[in-house]
């Protein structure tokens, strides 16, 4: 009896690795200290401000991974999972600075591990985080053969004094959205259940409603907002930031607002896109249970200071990004008021 006998195929991990190793390489900086492949990453904080603080997040893809396997896809996973720990660690104000995942498999195929890690790479170049490290573990009878999991951990910094916390929210400060691209990586549990196993749609055929295939719909990226607050956060016309994921803007605007803080926002005065009437509609999903699961149209969203409010909105509009002014802060009990109408 061998270990390929018990269905994990080491020759084959031996070929991942290495693809992954190019690919790895190709996101270093001169701070990364070693090869991937050694048991730890090693990155040097050499010309890191004294008062750098390091910020780290971690999480997974989800359940968007089923569309993955479903459509044989798999280029695109990696830069969801890149992209959501770069905006968790952004709406504090942190810089990126390395990342590393972990894969785990019923049948570890060298193809698909390479496709996956090349959307990691492409999306830590973007935003030059070094891919420093991982771990790929075939793990027969766990998990299925042809399905995966995907989480990764980001680890980023900022200086102490240019922390984004909230504390300095007022009533009066202003809340911008920025728009996102789909789901993102939320609410994949209960979008698959409305649109595919109530409702039976192909994932492969235009859906009008869409102007696109479901497919195309569901796999679309989970949007990096980094390069657009950057340069809002270095000249400090930030007070906060909600990167919008599971709990939609209901449950993840209070985790930013200090007390005597509550976010007014207006339903109507940004659009939301088609997919979520497709859910809704076709599921007969609540209205509170639509903004407590997805993201609604808006990735991200920016407190401002009614002061700073021009400068950040000429900013944006240099840039030619879309944004929407949304609501307002006012006093009362950490949380959200939603207003109808715009």
């Amino acid at each position: 009896m061998r270990y390929r006998d018990a269905g994990v195929d080491i020759d084959a991990a031996s070929q991942a690795k290495a693809r992954i190793k190019q690919l790895a390489r190709s996101t270093f900086s001169p701070r990364v200290l070693r090869e991937v492949g050694a048991f730890g990453g090693f990155f040097s904080m050499q010309g890191l401000p004294r008062d750098a603080v390091l910020v780290s997040s971690v999480d997974g893809v989800g359940t968007k991974l089923k569309l993955a396997f479903a459509l044989h896809r798999h280029n695109t996973v990696g830069a969801d999972l890149v992209n959501h720990c770069v905006n968790d660690i952004a709406v504090h104000g942190a810089a990126p600075l390395f990342f590393l995942d972990y894969l785990a498999t019923g049948k570890l195929h060298p193809k698909v591990v390479t496709e996956v890690v090349r959307g990691l790479a492409a999306a830590c170049r973007k935003v030059g985080c070094a891919l420093v490290g991982g771990e790929t573990a075939e793990m027969p009878g766990f998990y299925p053969e042809d399905e995966y999991d995907l989480a990764g951990c980001i680890v980023g910094w900022v200086k102490r004094s240019r922390i984004i916390d909230g504390r300095g929210i007022r009533p009066g400060d202003v809340i911008l959205g920025l728009p996102s691209l789909g789901l993102h990586t939320n609410g994949y549990s209960l979008a698959r259940k409305v649109l595919l196993e109530q409702e039976g749609l192909p994932l492969t055929e235009p859906i009008p409603e869409l102007g696109r295939t479901l497919g195309d719909e569901l796999l679309a990226p989970h949007r990096c907002y980094w390069p657009t607050v950057q340069p809002l956060l270095k000249r400090g016309w930030l007070k906060g930031l909600v990167h919008i994921t599971g709990g939609g803007i209901t449950d993840n605007t209070p985790r930013i607002l200090p007390a005597g803080a509550r976010a007014e926002v207006r339903l109507g005065s940004w659009p939301v896109l088609p997919i979520y009437d497709l859910i809704a509609q076709r599921g007969n999903v609540p209205p509170d249970d639509m903004l407590r699961t997805f993201n609604m149209g808006l990735g991200m969203l920016l407190i401002v200071s009614p002061r700073d409010l021009p400068k950040v909105t000429s900013n944006l509009k240099k840039r030619r990004e879309k944004f929407w002014n949304i609501g307002r802060i006012i006093p009362g009990r950490r949380g959200v008021k939603y207003l109808q109408g715009k």
